[in-house]
Formats: structure tokens, C-alpha cells, sequence
């Protein structure tokens, strides 16, 4: 009874941050959905012929004329785009706003081509915010993991107390397992109170990653589509630079990648994430987890077709942002990195981690048995 309690109370924290994570996960799938549907094909056009004008022989007049007609065809763009309420308010709230002049910023004073900027300005974002919470998420399980070993020795503590209290006060079995399991968990959270490594601390990198991730998102937008303010010089400059801005097989970064791809990059990228979680694992998924899994595999494939909708500028960053995450993911699993950053050794991290992730690359095609892996988790 005890080692099924303590499972069953262990199970039930840590899967605290897979709840958590289904949850943003359906705040994320919405997001991506919205971000489609304010796309419109045709302004990329509106936005070329506009600036064609101001070559013409009437230069000043056609010039006005083009400010009012982009003014005209953004706002109807806003409209016809569903771009109220909620979402018309993100679009012009501050945090975008912000992120929309630190693009522009980190584009004019390093003096980079637009698609180079977004790259560079996605990895010093991720590096700044996200890369420290992954770090600190990491440390936090690490605590999680290590004060679970302390729990076998106060549960056969516990399980003796309930013993000598049920023969002392004359308890029942159902009252002494009521008092038992109490006071596991009023245990586990004195726990995990002395550690500071409650478990929903463990997705703090999703409440860094998903913000970062939407303002950026819906920035790029404002500026592919010269959103809030259409009639301003900056907007326009922008818009036009962006038409030439980027690289390749995509010149124009206002338009879509018709190859696709930057979008099945995308889907490769975010599925590379998932799986490599996956084989780096160590110990058997929770039904929870491999929902949580199959859910966000769903949505790495549900993203291609959403990129294949949306501006290249947005690609751009998208696969940009995916790629970050991919090295981060690995990096971190060298224990020398980990040791250099902080984070506590544990008798689940891998000794020899990319020797595993080889394996399993290998087992998954069919060109190694399905053996158990060769790397054993660390000492203690």
C-alpha cells in the first residue's frame, strides 16, 4: 500500500505541468488559427502596386494618393479580417507595439537584410527570455526528482506511525488509510516547500515562450500589413523594404513561400522537438504524457498548412524560433553543460545522451535491434 500510495501521490504533482500544458497548448492552436485568418492574398498586391506609383511622372500626387489608398485598403483589411474586439486590441496594444520598434531598431542599426534581422532578433529574444526559463525549469525538476528519493524512508516512517495510532486509538482501516495518505502528502509539500520546486513551476518556460512567441508574431504581421497606422512614413518604408528583403527562392517576404519550403521546415523542426523529448526519456510516458505528445505532434502538422497561408516573413520566424528551441533542447542535455549552468545531476540524466539519440534514430529506421539503450542514467 505504500509504494502504490507514494506512486499515486508523485504522479498526481508532476502531472500537474502536462494538465497545464494541454491547456496552453489549446490557447497556442487558436492563436495559429487566428494568425491564418488575418492573412489576406491580396494586399501583398495592393502594397506593390502603391509603391510603383511613386515613380510615376505626377511622383507628388500619386504619392498622396498611395498613402490614402494604402490607408484605405489596411483599414479595410482590419475590417473584413475579423480584427475586433480581443484580438483588434493585441494588434495595437504596447507589448506589440514595442516589439514592432525593437524589430525596426535591431533592422536599422545592424543595417541587415529584413529576413536576416527577424533571425537574428528571434534568437537574442529567445536567448534573453526563454533560454534562462528553460534553464531554470530544468532545475526545478531536478529538485522535484531528487527530493522523490527522500520519500521511501518517510513513507515506511509514516507507515509505522499509522500502525501504533491505530492500535493506540482504535482506528478503523479506512480512518488509519485516510490519516496515512494525509500525511504523505502534508510531507511531500513540506517538501517540496523547502526545495521551492513546486511543479507547476515546470512550464514556466511556456509562460515566457508563448507571449514572446504571439507579440512577435502579430508585430510581424502589423508590419507586413502597415498595421496600426498605415499612413505613416515608417509603416510605409517598412512594408516597402520587406518586398525586398528577402532571400533565395523568397525576394519578398510579404508574400507567401509558394515552394513551401519554410513550411514543412517548420512542421520537421517542431516534430524534431517532440521526438527528441521522447527518446531522451528514461522512464516509461504517463498516459497524460502521451496525450500530451500525440496533441502537439497534431499541431506540429497542423502548422505547415497554417505557414503555407501566412506572409514569409512570418515563416521566417516561426522556423527561426523552432530551430532556437531545437538546439536549446540539445545543448541541454550535455552534462557538462548542465553542471556549467546549474542544474542539479540527477539519477535519470543520461551520461552519454547524443550515443542514445543515435540509437534511437537508428532503432526507430531499422538499422539497430530494439534493445534496451546502452547508456545508463548517471550515478547519484
Amino acid at each position: 500500500m505504500s509504494t502504490a500510495t507514494l506512486k499515486a501521490l508523485i504522479a498526481e504533482q508532476l502531472t500537474i505541468s502536462c494538465r497545464a500544458r494541454i491547456v496552453l497548448f489549446n490557447f497556442f492552436f487558436e492563436m495559429t488559427t487566428l494568425l491564418r485568418a488575418c492573412r489576406r492574398p491580396a494586399i501583398a498586391g495592393t502594397y506593390s502596386n502603391v509603391y510603383l506609383r511613386g515613380s510615376t511622372p505626377n511622383g507628388t500626387y500619386d504619392r498622396r494618393l498611395a498613402s490614402t489608398e494604402a490607408a484605405a485598403a489596411s483599414v479595410q483589411l482590419a475590417n473584413a479580417g475579423g480584427l475586433v474586439g480581443f484580438w483588434q486590441t493585441l494588434s495595437n496594444s504596447p507589448p506589440v507595439a514595442y516589439m514592432q520598434d525593437a524589430l525596426i531598431q535591431i533592422h536599422d542599426y545592424s543595417g541587415l537584410t529584413w529576413w536576416s534581422s527577424i533571425v537574428l532578433s528571434t534568437f537574442l529574444f529567445r536567448g534573453v527570455v526563454t533560454l534562462p526559463l528553460t534553464i531554470y525549469q530544468h532545475k526545478i525538476t531536478a529538485r522535484i526528482e531528487r527530493i522523490a528519493l527522500e520519500m521511501p524512508a518517510i513513507v515506511e516512517e509514516l507507515k509505522r506511525e499509522a500502525a501504533m495510532a491505530k492500535q493506540k486509538f482504535k482506528w478503523s482501516d479506512k480512518q488509519t488509510t485516510i490519516v496515512y495518505r494525509r500525511s504523505i502528502k502534508k510531507q511531500w509539500q513540506s517538501l517540496i516547500v523547502r526545495d521551492n520546486c513546486h511543479p507547476m513551476k515546470t512550464i514556466i518556460v511556456l509562460w515566457g515562450q508563448i507571449p514572446l512567441w504571439i507579440f512577435q508574431s502579430v508585430a510581424l504581421r502589423n508590419l507586413v500589413y502597415m498595421l496600426p497606422d498605415p499612413t505613416t512614413l515608417q509603416a510605409q518604408i517598412t512594408a516597402t523594404e520587406m518586398t525586398i528583403g528577402g532571400f533565395g527562392w523568397i525576394p519578398n517576404l510579404t508574400v507567401v513561400d509558394n515552394s513551401y519550403i519554410l513550411p514543412v521546415a517548420l512542421g520537421l523542426l517542431n516534430l524534431g522537438i517532440i521526438e527528441l523529448q521522447s527518446m531522451t526519456r528514461t522512464r516509461a510516458p504517463t498516459r497524460l504524457q502521451k496525450i500530451a505528445n500525440n496533441v502537439f505532434r497534431g499541431l506540429s502538422v497542423v502548422m505547415v498548412p497554417v505557414a503555407c497561408t501566412v506572409p514569409s516573413a512570418l515563416c521566417v520566424y516561426w522556423v527561426a524560433s523552432s530551430t532556437f528551441g531545437l538546439a536549446q533542447n540539445i545543448l541541454l542535455l550535455s552534462p557538462e553543460v548542465r553542471r556549467a549552468v546549474g542544474i542539479p545531476k540527477t539519477q535519470t540524466e543520461l551520461s552519454q545522451p547524443y550515443d542514445q539519440i543515435w540509437l534511437k534514430m537508428q532503432q526507430r529506421v531499422g538499422l539497430a535491434e530494439q534493445t534496451p539503450p546502452a547508456d545508463k542514467p548517471a550515478a547519484k
